[in-house]
C-alpha cells in the first residue's frame, strides 16, 4: 500500500458485508465514524442445521441486501450521490455469500462512476477497533472468530504481517464443535462462555503451546480431548457437569490466546494490543486480556460486542485506509474466498 493522502474534506464511504452469515451495509464518515450500521442476521435459519448453510447463506444475502442498503441510507439520511467510494468484503469467506456483496458494489460503483475498493475480511475485524480509538504503532492483533486465529503485527496502517496463525481448527471452530457435542445450540460459542461461569476449570484438558518461540496455535488436540472425554463418560454411564466441561475447555483456550498475545507483544515491543474477531466477545477472553495486561505499559484495546461479529462498519473503516492510500479495485474484482492478507497489505 502506498503513503496515506490527506484529506481536505469530509469523506463518506458505503461498505457492505457478505463474507458469511450476515448481510450488512454501513455508512462511515473519514474512517472513524459510523453515520449508519446496519446488520440482518441469519442465525434462525441456520440454526437447526447446527452450522451456515453456504447455499441458504447465498439466498438470504440476494433476499436482503436491497433492503439493507435503503435502511442504510435512510438512517444516514443519504443518497448514492454522497457517497464518495463504495467498499465491500472481497474475501475470505463463502464464495457464494462474497459473490453477492461484490456484485452489489460493483453495481453501485458503476452507476454512480465513484470508485470500488475490495477489502480483506480480516483487515476489517482489526480496524473495528479504530471506530473506538485511534492506533498507536507498533501495534499487535488477535484476531480470533469462527474461521481465523491469528497474531497479525502492524508497523503502520494498511500493512500487515502474520506472524501467528493457527495449525488446524480456529478458536471459534472448536468452541462449535464442543459445543455440538454437548448438545447445546447453535452458535456453540456464546452458549460455552455463559456456562463456563457457573462451571468449574476440574478437567485437565491439554494446552497446545508447540515448540518454544512459535505464536501458532493449535486446538485440535484440545477438541479431540474435549469430545472423546465426552464419548468416554457416556459409554461409561458417567454424568458430567456441562458446566465444568464448559469451564476447562474455555480455560485452556484463553489460557494459550492470552499467553501467546503476551508473549508476541513483549518480544516484538508493540505500544498497542488489539483484539478482534467474533471471539472477541467472549467475556472469559476479554477479563483475561484485561488482567494480563493491567499492569503492562501497553495499551489495550477491545470493541464494544456490536463490532466483534461481522459487520459493514469495520470494513468502511478499512475500506478508508485503502481510499486514501489511492487503492482502486477494477471491474475485474472479483470474491476471492481465499484472499492472503500480507499479499493485501502489500498492494
Amino acid at each position: 500500500m502506498g503513503e496515506i493522502m490527506s484529506q481536505n474534506k469530509e469523506t463518506y464511504i458505503l461498505a457492505i458485508e457478505t463474507s458469511c452469515d450476515e448481510t450488512a451495509a454501513a455508512i462511515i464518515k473519514d474512517g472513524h465514524e459510523i453515520v449508519s450500521n446496519v446488520v440482518a442476521s441469519q442465525i434462525e435459519s441456520h440454526k437447526r442445521f447446527g452450522g451456515v448453510v453456504p447455499e441458504i447463506a447465498s439466498r438470504h444475502h440476494v433476499e436482503q441486501i436491497t433492503h439493507v442498503l435503503e435502511e442504510a441510507f435512510t438512517k444516514a439520511n443519504m443518497t448514492a450521490e454522497d457517497i464518495d467510494a463504495f467498499a465491500v468484503t472481497e474475501g475470505p469467506g463463502l464464495v457464494g455469500a462474497l459473490l453477492v456483496g461484490v456484485s452489489t458494489a460493483k453495481a453501485l460503483a458503476f452507476a454512480h462512476d465513484k470508485p470500488l475498493i475490495g477489502v480483506h475480511h480480516i483487515a476489517g475485524h482489526i480496524y473495528a477497533n479504530r471506530l473506538i480509538e485511534e492506533f498507536q504503532f507498533p501495534l499487535l492483533a488477535l484476531v480470533v472468530s469462527g474461521g481465523h486465529t491469528e497474531l497479525v503485527l502492524m508497523q503502520e496502517h494498511g500493512q500487515f504481517e502474520v506472524i501467528g496463525e493457527t495449525r488446524d481448527d480456529a478458536a471459534g471452530e472448536a468452541y462449535d464443535k464442543v459445543a455440538r457435542t454437548m448438545g447445546l445450540p447453535y452458535p456453540g460459542g456464546p452458549e460455552i462462555d455463559r456456562l463456563a461461569k457457573q462451571g468449574k476449570d476440574n478437567l485437565d484438558f491439554p494446552r497446545a503451546w508447540l515448540e518454544e518461540g512459535s505464536f501458532d496455535f493449535s486446538f485440535s488436540g484440545l477438541k479431540s480431548a474435549v469430545i472423546n472425554t465426552l464419548h468416554n463418560a457416556k459409554q461409561k454411564g458417567i454424568v458430567l457437569e456441562k458446566a465444568d466441561i464448559a469451564a476447562s475447555f474455555q480455560a485452556s483456550v484463553i489460557d494459550v490466546l492470552v499467553e501467546k498475545t503476551y508473549r508476541a507483544a513483549k518480544e516484538n515491543k508493540v505500544n498497542h494490543v488489539i483484539i478482534a474477531g467474533g471471539v472477541a466477545a467472549n467475556s472469559g477472553l476479554r477479563t483475561a486480556l484485561e488482567e494480563k495486561f493491567r499492569d503492562q505499559k501497553v495499551k489495550l484495546s477491545i470493541p464494544p460486542l456490536s463490532l466483534c461479529t461481522d459487520n459493514a462498519a469495520m470494513i468502511g473503516a478499512a475500506g478508508m485506509i485503502a481510499y486514501q492510500k489511492g487503492n482502486r479495485s477494477d471491474w475485474g474484482m472479483n470474491a476471492n474466498p481465499a484472499l492472503d492478507l500480507e499479499m493485501y497489505g502489500n498492494r
